[in-house]
């Protein structure tokens, strides 16, 4: 039982290598697969255009935003033996997405918390450290009501994201944050004194110069409420929802996804073809789409590539 290998102590984790992939699990006929899909090419991107639109949970007014060079992944108030775990899975899945993971002792940009209140602690740590969470700049998170939701859930599993809009090619902060001030300007006069600044490099009515770049993911779990899930379930899952903005509200009942482990847990073994997919084309894509309609487009067009290129695998 995962629940026993929880501890009270806070430690943070470092990388080695995953123990053994769990075993194959029954499923449910009647969700889509990408066996059963891929032979109609409009049907499959009528569905992954709708799953994109369903799952898919960018901060306000942005793109989904993705990160853009690595991970550094941290465990914190679990037996070093599942908290090594965790870690290990989260930065394996980040390297097949083509990210780097960080080393051990390095300054974790992904943490996963165990407790065993999630609703108490999780509203604890926020008033405890609020800029964690909303750090005050445009574009940076889900806002206030996603928040409460955040604190208030009793899910077994919770997360919270913090991006931010980037310059496409240095990576520089485009936005701004409270406190801002550009040195050489006149703070009474002058407003390009408050605002970041970035290169405009592209001219284009459909893509821009900045994109969403990932900054912080933390991932609360709850141990009491995991049930009969298994360690390597919970990695796939932690795994997904740390690396991919995932709308927590969303209805993936009609897919073969992780993210139905605590629904249908007997249904689900790891990481499906619909969630590699997704998360491969989210990676696959260049950021900086001005236009919601082309993000789903592109997104979706990745997603079919990646579905493809398994099924000739």
């Amino acid at each position: 039982m995962i629940g026993s290998l929880f501890a009270a102590s806070l430690a943070l984790t470092a990388l080695q290598d995953p123990v053994t992939p769990p075993p194959s699990a029954a499923q449910d006929p009647t969700v889509y697969r990408l066996e059963e899909i891929v032979v109609e090419g409009t049907r499959l991107e009528e569905r992954t255009a709708e799953y994109v639109r369903e799952v898919a949970a960018p901060a306000r007014g942005r793109g989904p935003a993705r990160w853009r060079q690595g991970v550094c992944v941290g465990a914190a108030n679990f037996d070093p033996e599942l908290a090594q775990y965790l870690v290990d899975r989260v930065s394996d899945v980040a390297r097949d997405l083509g990210l780097s993971a960080g080393q051990p002792g390095c300054q974790p940009s992904i943490l996963i918390i165990g407790t065993t209140d999630g609703a108490s602690f999780t509203r604890d740590f926020v008033e405890m450290r609020p800029r964690l969470f909303v750090v005050g700049g445009g574009g940076m998170d889900r806002g206030r009501n996603a928040l409460e939701e955040f604190m208030s859930s009793d899910r077994p599993v919770r997360w919270w994201h913090v991006s931010m809009p980037t310059d496409s090619e240095t990576g520089t902060r485009a936005a701004r944050l409270p406190g801002d001030y550009v040195p050489g300007y006149d703070p009474q006069y002058d407003v390009l004194g408050y605002a970041p600044q970035v290169s405009v490099t592209v001219a284009s009515r459909i893509q821009s110069s900045i994109e969403d770049t990932m900054k912080r993911s933390f991932v609360i779990i709850d141990v009491d409420k995991l049930g009969g899930v298994s360690l390597e379930q919970l990695g796939d899952y932690v795994a997904m929802v740390a690396l991919v903005q995932v709308n927590p509200d969303a209805d993936t009942s009609r897919y073969e996804t992780i993210l139905n482990l605590f629904e249908t847990p007997d249904s689900i073994a790891g990481l499906s073809g619909w969630d590699r997919a997704y998360m491969d084309g989210m990676y696959a894509v260049r950021p900086g789409r001005i236009s919601t309609m082309v993000q789903v487009q592109t997104i979706t067009q990745a997603i079919v590539a990646a579905y493809r290129e398994q099924d000739e695998e």
